[in-house]
């Protein structure tokens, strides 16, 4: 995380079979509008939920790149709760309890981070990237 120093970052858990995964537009969009103002998305696959990762990080990054054109980093497929969940999870869920409890509940939960690496503000896998905007300018 410290090569994100000084940049508002946007955790992400994903999956390619779900639902969801349209997100992955919305996400690259933000991306590019605000890259340059400092903004980073990070997307980290997860197979915890209905195995809706399966696939290996080979694959997972071409169909990113093929049908949404994702040019923001996308990590290994990573645990998001559970003793092997990455530790930035357990850091941000520590931060940020949702609605149910600290645990991440599906794919596509969004963590926001602040340019000073404080967690400031965590959205439901269902809130679309395009409604975090006016959040993450005034961030920025």
């Amino acid at each position: 995380m410290d090569d994100f120093r000084d940049k508002v970052v946007v955790v992400v858990n994903t999956a390619s079979k779900c639902g969801l995964t349209p997100q992955y537009e919305g996400l690259e969009k933000l991306y590019n509008k605000y890259k340059d103002q400092g903004l980073v998305i990070l997307g980290f696959p997860c197979n915890q939920f209905a195995n809706q990762e399966a696939g290996a990080a080979s694959e997972i990054e071409e169909f990113c790149q093929v049908n949404y054109g994702v040019s923001f980093p996308i990590f290994a497929k990573t645990d998001v709760n559970g003793a092997n969940a990455h530790p930035i999870f357990t850091f941000l869920k520590e931060r940020l309890g949702g609605f149910f409890g600290s645990s991440v509940k599906w794919n596509f939960t969004k963590f926001v981070v602040d340019r000073n690496g404080v967690p400031v503000k965590r959205f439901s896998p269902v809130t679309k990237p395009e409604s975090m905007e006016a959040f993450i300018k005034k961030l920025l």
